[in-house]
């Protein structure tokens, strides 16, 4: 599932007229970036949840033309904008799709750019053997978020720490792997159509050491202001 329902605030005026998710980054919309990553590693069956100006990320994906080598990909979406008038936030956005998943799935936002990551059918395989409800991907923390955001034990679980606590933290890259179970608490299909966001749910599952994480130390941007984009841009 490819999150990709928000207004986009602090890149205005570029997504007045443009979901954040198709903006160019060096010469291609962001999402095409992990459209094709996925694809690499055998993961073509995409869900992705619009708000603002989905009609957009709809269109894009109908006349995607496929390059040499590149695999088809089945995509599924999640209106959210159509169905209720305002974006589900994360938690809310992924309970919305959850008929459109299986039990376990990849998530990741649209917004960030990670040009190297790896999905892999190993990573996926070690998820369903450990019995985890999520696999977090973290990253060293941005100058945008100096604090970061989860701990990270030796035994590679992410850690849910109280304020004053001194270990380090990390950034969630927003790349993970989840079970469906995570949300059980939420109503299947989210029908009343609750935004609810995703942060007290890791948590509450990090407490009961059900949610594992690893570092990733490859190229990854928050795409989050027109400063980054165009930075990202120049360095091409």
């Amino acid at each position: 599932m490819i999150l990709s329902a928000g207004r986009g605030e602090r890149m205005r005026p570029l997504t007045d007229h443009c979901p954040k998710p198709l903006l160019p980054v060096r010469g291609q919309p962001l999402i095409e970036w992990h459209a094709q990553a996925l694809a690499r590693g055998g993961f073509s069956e995409l869900v992705i949840n619009t708000a603002w100006l989905g009609e957009q990320l709809e269109q894009h994906f109908e006349n995607r033309s496929l390059q040499p080598g590149q695999a088809p990909l089945s995509v599924e979406y999640s209106h959210e904008g159509q169905d209720f008038g305002y974006a589900l936030e994360t938690a809310g956005g992924i309970a919305r799709a959850l008929p459109l998943l299986g039990d376990m799935f990849w998530v990741l936002a649209g917004d960030v750019f990670v040009p190297d990551f790896e999905f892999s059918a190993t990573s996926v395989s070690r998820f369903e053997g450990s019995g985890k409800l999520a696999h977090l991907w973290l990253v060293p923390n941005p100058p945008h978020n100096p604090r970061g955001d989860f701990g990270l034990s030796d035994d590679g679980l992410a850690l849910n720490l109280p304020p004053d606590d001194a270990t380090p933290r990390y950034t969630y890259s927003t790349i993970g792997l989840y079970r469906r179970a995570l949300f059980d608490s939420l109503s299947f299909g989210n029908q009343q159509g609750l935004a609810t966001p995703l942060a007290p749910l890791l948590r509450a599952a990090m407490d009961r050491s059900q949610v594992s994480a690893e570092l990733y130390a490859g190229a990854w941007t928050d795409v989050g202001t027109p400063a980054r984009l165009a930075e990202l841009n120049q360095n091409s």
